[in-house]
């Protein structure tokens, strides 16, 4: 509850002059306050009204204020501009309070209400700060998939509470649904939210029409919302997930391969890095579905890990786009003649998407193999493809921006200020050095 007034109490803060940093520098106090509080093993913790924290919540909690954090740094120019800063920062805000609800809330109604909410402040920030008149179209496709999905949700939720008289997610664990209809009305907002192939379509165009903030929320955080709905739920379906999973899970494996084909084809970088976010996501929705603990352990390393990546990865796409004003592979070219520094970073925030060591996502992908080996050893092969494939479209993206010939049309050209590489420096040393504490995660989740 604390942590919530303090967040509530810097809107006012947003609307004076010249706050623009000290807001930021408020969430970064805010973030070290929160990582110094205690957290239970196995069970939750700072209880207050129906707010309460458990260790899956801590971990996407931390990641959604430092998200957040960073978000603001990443929105210079709006701020160069004087772009309706004030009103950005107050959406910002209004964002990681309704995050920080979701993911802490204890009761299923108030989650739903603030898993559906976080959707309102993203929209704004695609439709207000976004770059091309399409925004509007890929705000009605945000909106349309997600709440179509939804409100299947929110008729389950009234059904259990009809049926069992509660709401808490902790007493999920004490009971056991056989209801077909109820299981596929409440997962099928989750895998929307993930997004699970087929029902992906929204996301790339939500990415590429996205101001940097806008793709870095709904990379860092959005996706997540939905991981963390079915880590919640799938402990009250038990007896019906095994005989339904293969389907999701057939369906997220074949659909992370073609995907990963489809990061081929893509020649605008920002969509390109949306793509490989599905392909992740897959994999995440596999590790779920095949219920067991070291792929519930590997989702949730995942899910941090890919916050953390894929985020970077669109700041370095925003600071090639301040630069050239074109998000195409085409311009977009031999970069490492301008910027050989930025080059560095490329490469290391690459490498971390390919899931090489030592980063979070390497950890979450073993993860992620074993559950799904152990799950059926015929999910083997598309693993094997799309773990191939990754590492392809990683190196593809890295080296059509950063080799070649550059294009003669840059006339002039700044190098990488202090601001971006911090940036970068924060998404990249949470990614790969929380491997050293990984114990911490894989004995105790």
């Amino acid at each position: 509850m604390k942590f919530f007034m303090m967040m509530f109490f810097m809107i006012p803060l947003c609307l004076m002059k010249n706050m623009f940093w000290m807001v930021q520098m408020l969430l970064l106090l805010l973030m070290f306050m929160f990582m110094n509080i205690s957290v239970s093993i196995n069970n939750f913790c700072n209880l207050s009204y129906m707010l309460g924290c458990d260790f899956i919540s801590f971990g996407l909690i931390m990641l959604s204020i430092w998200i957040c954090l960073l978000m603001i740094m990443a929105s210079e120019s709006l701020y160069k501009n004087k772009f309706y800063i004030n009103f950005f920062l107050i959406n910002i805000i209004i964002l990681l309070i309704m995050l920080y609800l979701t993911f802490s809330m204890m009761n299923l109604f108030m989650f739903y209400l603030f898993f559906e909410g976080s959707l309102i402040p993203t929209l704004m920030l695609i439709i207000g700060w976004g770059y091309q008149p399409e925004r509007i179209q890929a705000g009605m496709y945000l909106l349309f998939y997600t709440l179509f999905a939804s409100l299947p949700l929110l008729m389950g939720i009234f059904f259990i509470f009809n049926k069992f008289n509660f709401m808490m997610i902790y007493f999920f664990k004490f009971y056991n649904s056989n209801l077909y209809l109820l299981y596929l009305s409440m997962i099928l907002a989750f895998l929307v939210k993930m997004p699970m192939y087929f029902v992906h379509l929204w996301l790339p165009k939500a990415h590429v029409e996205a101001p940097v903030s806008g793709s870095m929320i709904l990379a860092g955080i959005m996706l997540k919302l939905g991981g963390y709905g079915m880590l919640r739920l799938m402990i009250f379906f038990q007896n019906l997930s095994l005989k339904m999973n293969f389907i999701w899970v057939t369906i997220s494996l074949v659909g992370g391969f073609y995907i990963s084909l489809k990061c081929y084809c893509q020649v605008d970088m920002k969509s390109l890095i949306a793509y490989s976010s599905v392909a992740h996501m897959s994999l995440v929705i596999c590790g779920i579905m095949t219920l067991n603990y070291w792929g519930y352990l590997g989702s949730y390393i995942m899910m941090i890990g890919h916050g953390l990546c894929s985020s970077g990865m669109f700041v370095l796409a925003n600071i090639n786009y301040e630069r050239l004003h074109s998000r195409s592979l085409f311009i977009n070219k031999g970069l490492i003649n301008f910027m050989p520094s930025m080059s560095l970073w490329w490469f290391l925030m690459m490498s971390s998407n390919m899931a090489a060591p030592p980063s979070l996502n390497l950890m979450g992908e073993i993860s992620l193999i074993n559950s799904l080996v152990s799950w059926s050893w015929l999910s083997m092969f598309m693993l094997i493809l799309i773990s191939f494939f990754s590492a392809g479209y990683s190196l593809y993206l890295y080296s059509y921006t950063q080799h070649g010939k550059y294009n003669l049309g840059i006339f002039s050209f700044y190098m990488g200020v202090s601001r971006e590489y911090l940036m970068l420096m924060l998404h990249w040393l949470p990614l790969n050095l929380l491997v050293l504490k990984i114990d911490y995660v894989m004995i105790w989740f």
